[in-house]
């Protein structure tokens, strides 16, 4: 979806988009294999042309930091596809819901092949560099409260990634409410040991874990574990709605 993109070029917003693909105009070399065809007023055009070969230079060279920047946050989805190969899918388990009052117990991130857990006290700072390795993140509800939280504790991370937030795009094709909700909705299921556990229940087992419960923790491990992984799923499920619905909007 993002070589179909023109809202990221400067002048051009969603209504202008929308008068390029109704054009059968898609992709940027369409665009400019039929510049002349485009019924946009010439100056305009040349400017989305000149936009259109450097932003193909910039996906050449698999450079998010561009597309991260010149792309509205909200439609840093349409990357996906490209950019899948880079992913982190990110979730977070904290003692609360306050950056100022409480703290990051796990961090849990899957690159779609290895789930990776970060603890804390254990291992927690090695997401520093961890982060650096990928150009594309993944949340649930990220935007406002996992990477905020991750900034607070640790502020030498950039985060200057591409980042899906999916909770926005989701209730854009009907998907709406928590991710748990969201996972029934389209099939997913829990294991045996973490079905029905929810935010609230992490930070009990985070609590009982520093009490000597070692099984605590590893409920709370696999809880998250899944919670990265299902963030996959659901992408993978419902990324060719995202495109249909943006293209027919």
């Amino acid at each position: 979806m993002l070589n179909n993109t023109y809202i990221h070029i400067p002048g051009v917003g969603k209504g202008l988009e929308r008068k390029i693909w109704a054009q059968g105009i898609h992709t940027w070399k369409e665009f400019l294999e039929m510049e002349d065809r485009i019924s946009i007023p010439s100056s305009r055009k040349a400017r989305i042309c000149e936009g259109v070969r450097i932003s193909s230079e910039h996906l050449a060279a698999k450079d998010h930091c561009f597309f991260s920047q010149c792309l509205p946050s909200a439609e840093h989805w349409r990357a996906y596809s490209l950019f899948s190969d880079s992913a982190a899918f990110v979730d977070i388990e904290t003692t609360g819901l306050s950056k100022s009052r409480d703290e990051i117990t796990i961090v849990g991130i899957y690159n779609g092949k290895e789930s990776k857990t970060y603890i804390k006290d254990i291992n927690l700072d090695d997401i520093v560099e961890e982060f650096s390795k990928y150009r594309l993140l993944v949340s649930f509800n990220g935007a406002r409260f996992d990477l905020p939280f991750i900034k607070s504790e640790f502020p030498e991370i950039e985060f200057n990634q591409l980042h899906i937030d999916l909770m926005y795009p989701l209730r854009r094709i009907g998907y709406s409410g928590g991710l748990k909700n969201i996972e029934k909705l389209l099939g997913i299921t829990r294991s045996d040991g973490t079905e029905g556990i929810t935010g609230f229940d992490a930070v009990r087992l985070w609590k009982k874990y520093e009490k000597g419960d070692r099984e605590a923790l590893d409920t709370l491990i696999k809880y998250n574990r899944e919670d990265t992984v299902n963030l996959k799923t659901i992408i993978e499920l419902t990324y060719p709605k995202m495109v249909e619905n943006a293209l027919n909007a």
